[in-house]
């Protein structure tokens, strides 16, 4: 099953919670930049509207909400309608490739992840964010999934299960960032990124292709 319908519906909601939110997208986005490569060529798999890719520089994208994908080319993202389990491109072409709260909405993880690793050049690097099921804000959203629109039919995971998932799909090396240490209504400025996983709720990994 395709996850993304609730993404279809409600792209206005889902464009309002980074408004909502400023402080912890902007934080978001500093902890993925800091494990980001720069000046190379890098795809971001669940592109969604661009709110990533657009302010890391990523030009190329996949997206299968169509109404997501007509506000990334907006953006001038050249984004593909596809799946993460079976990616739009040949075989290593890019020098890494980001994805972004995208893992809890996978049907099949490993085979996304072994996509991943076919269209990275060698070397190249795969970088997950995502909310750890075991923080603070993830237990949050478990808690209240079957209310929320996004989640409702998202799994969640720790930070040990996502690295468990990219080691056995041939990624080596690991690094990571981590950010979002209270609830998001106490934040109300700049938020630290940290290295490292354990205390943060959005938690940044990048592994290197074997």
């Amino acid at each position: 099953m395709v996850k993304s319908a609730a993404f279809e519906n409600y792209t206005l909601e889902y464009e309002q919670w980074f408004e909502k939110n400023r402080e912890a997208y902007e934080a978001e986005l500093r902890a993925v930049s800091a494990l980001l490569p720069q000046g190379h060529s890098g795809m971001e798999i669940g592109v969604g509207t661009g709110r990533f890719a657009v302010p890391l520089g990523i030009r190329v994208g996949v997206e299968p909400s169509g109404h997501m994908r007509s506000l990334a080319l907006k953006k001038g993202i050249k984004v593909l309608g596809g799946l993460a389990e079976n990616l739009p491109f040949k075989d290593a072409v890019f020098s890494h490739v980001l994805m972004v709260t995208t893992i809890c909405f996978l049907d099949n993880t490993d085979q996304a992840f072994r996509e991943a690793h076919r269209v990275l050049s060698k070397g190249g690097c795969l970088i997950i964010g995502f909310v750890d099921r075991e923080s603070l804000i993830g237990r949050q959203y478990l808690k209240h999934k079957e209310n929320n629109v996004f989640y409702r039919d998202a799994t969640f995971y720790s930070t040990g299960e996502v690295l468990e998932i990219m080691k056995r799909n041939g990624f080596h090396d690991f690094d990571s960032r981590q950010t979002i240490f209270d609830d998001l209504s106490m934040i109300n400025g700049q938020e630290e990124v940290r290295s490292g996983y354990g205390q943060g709720s959005f938690i940044v990994l990048r592994g290197k292709k074997g």
